[in-house]
C-alpha cells in the first residue's frame, strides 16, 4: 500500500507561487493531495507588471498531474486582494487550511544610496504582503473556532538569512524579513488559541531573486546529475510538512532550509548580564558591557561583509 497523502484533503494558498519557491510548494503541496489556490501578480523583480499569468501556468501543471488549483491574480499587499485571495479559497473549495506567505521582490541598494520608494516598496510587499493576508485568513480562523469548529490552521511565513543575519546591500529586504520574524512570533502566541500553528523558514535556493546576488553558490550540480542542492524544490518538503496536521503542536519557531539541511534557528535570547542594582555611570557601563561581550557568543557574520 501506498504512504497516505500527507496533505489530503486541506486546502492551501500560496503567494507569489508563479515561480521559484512559491511554484515549487504549490506543486509539492498538490502532489500531497492538497487543494492549492495559487496566487501570483505576474511582476518582475522591481514589481512591475510582467507579461503572461505565470500563477495560470502553474494551475495547469498541477491539473496535468491530476491534482486541483486555481489561480489568483490579485495583490496581497491590499486589503481587497489579500481578502479576495481568502475568499477564493473559500468559494471555491468551501474551506482554508494553510496559509503559505511567499510573495516579495529585491530592490537593492547600499545604505547611502536607497531611495525611500525603494525602501516602501519592499516593506509594502514582503512585510505588508504578509500580514493582511495572515489577517484575512485569521479572522476566518477565529469565526470557525468561535462557531465551534475549530481549524487545524498552519501559517508558513518566509523570512530569510538576510533578516536574521543582515545582508550587505539588502537593508530594505533584512528589515522586511527581521519584521517577518517577529510577526511569525506575535502571531503564534496570538492565534494558538483559535487552532492556527504559525511558523517561519528562511530559505536558501536559486530564484529569480538570488541568482544574482548568490550567483556563485548556485552553480549547477558537479558531474552533470548530481544533487542539485540549489534548487526551490528542496526548501518545500518542510514547508508542506509546517503546513499539514501532521506537525502538530510545533508552532512560533524559525527553520533555515537549504539543499538537504534543515536547521532550527535559536533567535533572541538571554546571554550574560549583570545588574549592579543601581544605576551606573557611562563608565562603569561601558566596562561591564566589555566584560560580557568577553564571555557573549560572537555573533554570525553578515551576508557580504568584509
Amino acid at each position: 500500500m501506498s504512504a497516505p497523502l500527507l496533505c489530503e484533503g486541506r486546502v492551501v494558498v500560496v503567494t507569489g507561487a508563479g515561480r521559484g519557491l512559491g511554484r515549487a510548494h504549490a506543486l509539492a503541496y498538490a502532489a500531497e493531495g492538497a487543494r492549492v489556490v495559487v496566487n501570483d501578480l505576474g511582476v518582475g523583480l522591481d514589481g512591475a507588471p510582467g507579461p503572461g499569468s505565470p500563477a495560470g501556468q502553474v494551475v495547469d501543471e498541477i491539473r496535468s498531474a491530476g491534482g486541483d488549483a486555481v489561480a489568483h491574480g490579485g495583490d496581497v499587499a491590499t486589503t481587497e486582494g489579500a481578502g479576495s485571495l481568502v475568499r477564493a479559497a473559500l468559494e471555491t473549495y468551501g474551506r482554508l487550511d494553510t496559509l503559505v506567505n511567499n510573495a516579495g521582490f529585491l530592490r537593492d541598494r547600499m545604505l547611502v544610496n536607497l531611495d525611500e520608494d525603494d525602501w516602501d516598496a519592499v516593506m509594502r510587499v514582503h512585510l505588508k504582503g504578509h500580514f493582511l493576508p495572515l489577517k484575512h485568513a485569521a479572522s476566518y480562523w477565529r469565526a470557525e473556532a468561535k462557531a465551534g469548529r475549530p481549524p487545524v490552521a498552519r501559517v508558513v511565513n518566509t523570512s530569510s538569512g538576510a533578516g536574521l543575519l543582515g545582508s550587505v546591500g539588502q537593508g530594505n529586504y533584512s528589515a522586511a524579513k527581521a519584521g517577518i520574524v517577529g510577526l511569525t512570533l506575535v502571531a503564534a502566541a496570538e492565534l494558538g488559541r483559535y487552532g492556527v500553528q504559525v511558523n517561519a523558514i528562511a530559505p536558501a535556493a536559486r530564484t529569480r531573486m538570488t541568482e544574482g546576488a548568490f550567483a556563485s553558490m548556485m552553480a549547477a550540480p558537479e558531474g552533470g546529475g548530481g544533487f542539485d542542492a540549489m534548487a526551490p524544490e528542496n526548501v518545500s518538503p518542510l514547508v508542506v510538512w509546517l503546513g499539514s496536521a501532521a506537525s502538530a503542536g510545533v508552532t512560533g519557531r524559525v527553520f533555515e532550509a537549504e539543499g538537504g539541511r534543515i536547521t532550527v534557528m535559536e533567535g533572541w535570547r538571554a546571554g550574560p548580564g549583570v545588574d549592579k542594582g543601581a544605576r551606573w555611570t557611562a563608565a562603569e557601563a561601558g566596562d561591564a558591557a566589555v566584560k560580557l561581550l568577553a564571555g557573549a557568543e560572537v555573533p554570525g557574520a553578515v551576508y557580504g561583509a568584509g
